[in-house]
């Protein structure tokens, strides 16, 4: 059957009466063109048509693969990711990379349900000083590949001159300190959740514990505007607003792949970039990087 159709032919497509086609041409708006006095019917409009009368439509299985055009990361807020995505942009018309800033956590949780091409997360282990590994072990065996993107430096912000006298992340369970925290579900919190318990002080107790912002930069502003003392988040956010900032340790920052999509056009199109010269000179702009390792696969030592 051609793709242009007489109302006989259209009738016959639908599997009704010819004369009802033209109660649903003026009733229901079905697709026809006339032409020296007779309706022509395309098929691709009349499936269309179709389509949007459907009742009762089923459910379709979501999952990245069906985004063709974009490429979808959720988890971990970082400012060198953010050039990273820039560039990709710049370089790619597509696919479009569009990043959820849901926190360590939320983002293996949205690789789990499978509503994203890779996840970024910084989540030291229970035991030991290793990232990431236990909770990829649980969520995913070993379904996954996990990728460096860099290494970064975790440090308390502090305002020039550190007038609070702060030493070290401990000082943050005084009580004295006024803090601006990140949001539950991120490894920055999960870091300092360990230290207060590592001393036996709840979060109630640290004046600011529950301000949970979503940016390692709303921290920092924070801090720079004298709303807080003081503030767990990268280094990189203190040498960009001028703030001191006191050392905390380097942590391992990574993308989690599902294996069955790692090979996917989009995803190694952003792989390739870790290595690319145009990225390595934009780190050159922040402190508190190390990219010794991006773009490499590694594995529980």
């Amino acid at each position: 059957m051609s793709s242009l159709m007489n109302t006989k032919e259209a009738a016959q497509y639908l599997g009704i009466n010819e004369k009802k086609i033209y109660n649903l041409i003026s009733d229901s708006g079905l697709p026809a063109t006339k032409v020296t006095g007779k309706w022509l019917f395309q098929r691709h409009l009349l499936d269309r048509w179709l389509e949007r009368h459907t009742e009762n439509y089923p459910a379709i299985a979501a999952g990245p693969e069906s985004y063709q055009n974009l490429l979808i990361i959720t988890g971990s807020n970082d400012l060198l990711l953010d050039q990273l995505l820039e560039l990709f942009s710049r370089r790619h018309h597509l696919p479009l990379p569009v990043f959820s800033n849901l926190g360590s956590m939320g983002g293996i949780r949205a690789l789990k349900e499978n509503l994203c091409h890779l996840c970024s997360a910084h989540l030291l282990e229970p035991e030991g000083e290793d990232y990431n590994f236990a909770y990829v072990e649980e969520e995913f065996g070993d379904s996954v590949v996990v990728v460096n993107f860099c290494k970064r430096l975790q440090a308390v912000l502090v305002a020039p001159g550190n007038p609070r006298g702060i030493t070290e992340l401990g000082d943050l369970a005084s009580g004295e300190i006024r803090i601006a925290n990140r949001k539950e579900g991120t490894g920055t919190r999960l870091l300092l959740d360990r230290e207060l318990e590592r001393q036996g002080v709840s979060g109630e107790q640290v004046p600011g514990y529950d301000t949970g912002f979503g940016r390692h930069l709303d921290v920092g502003l924070e801090v720079l505007a004298g709303r807080a003392d003081a503030g767990l988040a990268i280094g990189a956010v203190g040498g960009l607003l001028g703030l001191d900032q006191v050392e905390v340790c380097w942590e391992r920052y990574d993308f989690i792949v599902r294996k069955d999509i790692f090979f996917s056009r989009g995803v190694q199109m952003l792989m390739a970039l870790l290595k690319d010269e145009e990225f390595l000179n934009l780190s050159a702009h922040f402190s508190g990087y190390d990219l010794s390792t991006s773009g490499q696969v590694v594995f529980r030592g």
